[in-house]
């Protein structure tokens, strides 16, 4: 697969990956907290939106604030 496009993901690789089940999955998707899109009756969701996803829910994203001596 050429680099330029995006690994797509089915369900049960969201589940696998998330560990998690169906109705959880289907619920990410649903309320759109996972970039994915249907083709035919099938979800496709891309792995970028799901990385992105575990760093924002794990918090592991955020920029933590410098350590601030002058409040011990």
């Amino acid at each position: 697969m050429d680099n330029n496009y995006t690994e797509l993901l089915t369900v049960d690789d969201l589940c696998d990956l998330l560990g998690c089940g169906y109705n959880t999955a289907y619920k990410l998707l649903g309320k759109k907290q996972i970039p994915s899109f249907k083709l035919g009756k099938n979800w496709r969701i891309p792995r970028q939106g799901v990385e992105k996803f575990i760093l924002e829910q794990s918090g592991i994203n955020r920029i933590s604030q410098p350590f601030d001596r002058a409040g011990c």
